[in-house]
């Protein structure tokens, strides 16, 4: 089983038994309590059904505790709470426009989109074999989504507000967020030109969303403020000193910057530019470590990765302002958000890819571009995700669930757009192509080698590299169309 089983129990376990005060300060485990206040409560609720299915889950000193009765829980609670995600897939297909002419219903743009959100290949790995809750999380989040989309703007900060203090990782969307409701909400209308109107500028507006968010922050944190313990939370939801990478190297342009440096390390031991006394060994033998330290380039601190990410996501807010094009425009930078944020971000999952997936899947079944941006973008980070299953059993399962939902995503997405130009150049698909080959060498080639006693980390390098080449490919494609598409919008003001 995946370590997020024994995570999740040592969670229901500190909030079932421990009074609230002790919560973030548990350490009978290596996994302590580090999600926001609201999820604490979530797992406080499921604790009190727990204990029917199997008490013993719930003693804290039963360290990687498994039974049958607490894996049925688990697995039953997401696939519970997943209750949420639908409706809100429901919700976000009501806000696609379906007036594209289609033969059948399984050719129209929300059919699709359904397919696309429901039986999205990384949430059912994730959360149903590897086990989470990112269903549940990413259903708040789409039914924010649609709710601004309906123009229920309070109701899309309420979500969102709440979501927030459920997970913080969705701070990575925040800007868009904050941007899209004071333009569209706060200021209640636009000059000729699309530009804001200052006048129309709406105090009340700005009342309501600041008293969503206090209340809202003041229900989470509220009780551990008044403890003292903001501080020790806040050091819980951003453990700094867990180093630039996670346990494996998401695939990002962090990815690449590892690599290169391992690169120049090599060369430089070959061509004795280097002392090979003062390499440390895990810099050449551990591979993927958590505290990567570089040979070569510059070693990477919190505060550069802070600033390559608020650089990177500037040009997409900016755009929001200007020329918001409504809910597209929010959509569009909500996914420019989360993958800057992927890209640049300090201790990134692997999974946090998919907060730029599933949002793009609403844009995917509008336009072309989009949909060719997404095929890319999702088949790369899908296949980023293989490694979280790492077992022989597993290994037909996720190829063949990959599989089934590549090839629906490619059909689907062709026919509904297929009196237009093809939506991947021969170039592209070349790439996705040489994921084939690269699993093979990876999964079934490389384990009967010799190296893999020296160098088990290479198939992972290896996958982290490439996916991060075709990630930050599908970034800057969708950077240049959203650009290229609001000067379009600007010159035919003119």
């Amino acid at each position: 089983y995946s370590t997020d089983f024994e995570v999740h129990r040592n969670w229901l376990a500190i909030t079932h038994n421990l009074p609230v005060s002790q919560w973030y300060y548990e350490a009978t485990s290596e996994w302590t309590l580090d999600y926001p206040p609201f999820f604490a409560w979530f797992e406080y609720a499921l604790s009190h059904v727990a204990k029917y299915f199997d008490p013993k889950m719930l003693v804290i000193e039963n360290l990687n505790y498994t039974s049958r009765a607490t894996v049925f829980f688990q697995r039953f609670s997401v696939i519970f709470t997943d209750i949420l995600f639908i409706y809100a897939v429901r919700e976000c297909c009501r806000c696609v426009n379906g007036k594209r002419a289609a033969k059948d219903i399984l050719e129209k743009p929300t059919f699709i989109l359904a397919v696309l959100l429901l039986w999205n290949f990384g949430l059912l790995i994730v959360d149903h074999i590897h086990f989470q809750y990112n269903g549940f999380l990413f259903g708040l989040m789409l039914l924010s989504v649609a709710r601004l989309c309906q123009k229920r703007y309070l109701e899309g900060a309420f979500l969102f507000a709440v979501l927030l203090h459920f997970k913080h990782i969705y701070i990575y969307v925040a800007p868009a967020y904050g941007i899209y409701l004071l333009r569209s909400y706060c200021f209640t209308a636009n000059n000729a030109d699309g530009s804001v109107k200052w006048r129309s500028f709406s105090l009340l507006h700005v009342t309501l969303l600041g008293l969503i968010v206090c209340l809202v922050s003041a229900l989470s944190l509220g009780p551990f403020i008044v403890l003292g313990q903001l501080p020790q939370i806040i050091s819980r939801l951003f453990p700094f000193k867990r180093g630039l990478c996670h346990a494996y190297w998401a695939p990002n342009f962090w990815a690449l910057y590892n690599a290169m440096d391992k690169a120049l390390t090599i060369f430089g031991l070959k061509c004795n530019f280097l002392d090979p006394t003062k390499i440390p060994k895990a810099s050449m033998t551990g591979g993927l470590v958590q505290e990567f330290q570089h040979t070569v380039l510059p070693s990477v601190t919190p505060l550069v990765t802070l600033i390559c990410t608020f650089i990177s996501i500037l040009p997409s807010v900016f755009c929001l302002w200007f020329k918001p094009q409504g809910p597209r425009g929010f959509l569009q930078c909500l996914v420019l958000c989360a993958l800057s944020s992927f890209m640049f971000g300090w201790h990134v999952h692997e999974k946090a890819i998919l907060l730029a997936i599933l949002p793009l899947s609403l844009l995917s079944v509008q336009r072309a571009k989009d949909a060719s941006i997404y095929l890319i973008l999702t088949t790369t980070g899908h296949f980023s995700l293989f490694p979280l299953l790492f077992t022989p059993p597993e290994l037909p399962i996720k190829i063949l669930l990959m599989l089934l939902f590549t090839v629906y995503s490619f059909s689907a997405l062709k026919s509904l757009f297929r009196r237009e130009r093809p939506l991947l150049n021969w170039l592209e698909t070349i790439y996705l192509i040489q994921l084939v080959p690269l699993e093979i060498f990876c999964e079934m080639i490389f384990p009967l080698t010799p190296w893999k006693r020296h160098f088990p980390f290479v198939p992972l390098l290896l996958t982290s590299v490439y996916c991060a080449l075709g990630i930050t490919y599908a970034w800057l494609k969708l950077y240049v169309s959203v650009l290229t598409e609001r000067i379009s919008v600007r010159q035919k003001a003119e």
